[in-house]
């Protein structure tokens, strides 16, 4: 009689323990429902049979040989953070009064820099040279007369917080010109426009955009040489360094080849497919054009509704450059036996 009792008590002892078991994975923390989630919530309520659905594929994986302290939840991945997301807007060809500060003849128009002001965006303006001497206000027979000079314009614009950067003082085709007069030539127009720039706002221009974005490879070498660093569209430059051409210069006139559906849609659209590689700082080039100014409103709200924020040149490549060289030294760091261990 003895030994049945004995034979009954180790049955039920045997029993309990099994039925414990879920139990004391719930007292840890690490129930089915939990695995994979950081947040107490999902474990009970009204909504926790959707919890445990949602994690099932988590739970599924837990296999007896891998304890189930060690199972970590899948990183969500994002799109890059705000303070990421960055916009440099540049405008070629000025200073051009009355695109600047609209036009005063039958058709008024609101001005690029009061359309940047009230928007809160600051931007970079690749002036041409000749257009800062005294008493010019630009070409008779495009331009109109507002009454305000390029270099009056200039000047507003400095003290608005904009900034001059040099797209060379003849704005002739660099390529052309030095084929025809040497690249001495070159070298000096690129000069003469800093030099008119400086004269304006009391510092070196470090920045040139070349007309056309064309010049040969020995004269950009020897420009850089000097300082200067050449913005290009060139796939040389890492994307991130590379201007996006609006091709809004298409939509002057009789825009007959302006982008489609719209120029904003256009540009937004270059954007996407630049989010796409991963890259989420751009540098826009886009010209001193009425077309230009009446386009900007619409396109500065979309690129804020989506994160971006405006700097200018000079803030976004200190960014840009910035987080280059953060992630450059993180790989330094990281040692390959410490790459091995996270992908295991």
């Amino acid at each position: 009689m003895g030994y049945v009792r004995l034979l009954l008590s180790i049955a039920a002892v045997s029993f309990l323990s099994a039925c414990a078991g879920p139990n004391r994975l719930a007292s840890n923390g690490l129930g089915l429902s939990n695995l994979g989630s950081s947040n107490p919530a999902s474990v009970t309520g009204p909504n926790s049979a959707s919890t445990v659905a949602g994690h099932s594929v988590a739970s599924s994986v837990v296999s007896k040989e891998t304890p189930a302290a060690t199972v970590r939840p899948v990183a969500k991945t994002t799109s890059a953070s705000p303070a990421d997301k960055l916009i440099a807007l540049t405008f070629d060809d000025g200073p051009r009064p009355y695109v600047l500060f609209g036009r005063k003849a039958d058709h008024p128009a609101p001005g690029l820099a009061d359309i940047l002001d009230q928007n809160g965006v600051k931007a970079t303006f690749f002036v041409v040279g000749w257009r800062l001497t005294p008493k010019t206000w630009g070409e008779p027979k495009h331009e109109e007369d507002i009454g305000v000079t390029c270099l009056d314009a200039a000047e507003r614009l400095i003290r608005r917080g904009h900034e001059l950067e040099d797209h060379t003082y003849s704005h002739l085709e660099l390529r052309s010109a030095e084929k025809k007069n040497g690249e001495q030539w070159v070298m000096h127009d690129v000069d003469r426009g800093a030099q008119a720039i400086k004269a304006v706002t009391g510092t070196q221009p470090r920045y040139v955009r070349p007309p056309d974005w064309i010049i040969t490879p020995d004269a950009r070498h020897d420009l850089e040489h000097q300082g200067f660093h050449v913005l290009t569209i060139s796939a040389e430059n890492p994307i991130a360094l590379r201007d996006v051409n609006s091709l809004d210069y298409l939509c002057a006139g009789k825009a007959a080849g302006c982008p489609k559906p719209s120029l904003p849609d256009a540009v937004l659209q270059q954007i996407e497919q630049r989010e796409k590689k991963g890259t989420y700082t751009h540098i826009l080039a886009f010209h001193e054009l009425s077309t230009t100014a009446a386009i900007m409103p619409r396109l500065i709200t979309e690129l804020k509704a989506r994160g971006y924020r405006f700097v200018t040149l000079t803030e976004y490549m200190k960014l840009v450059e910035s987080k280059s060289t953060e992630k450059k030294q993180q790989a330094a760091i990281m040692k390959p036996t410490q790459v091995a261990g996270l992908v295991r």
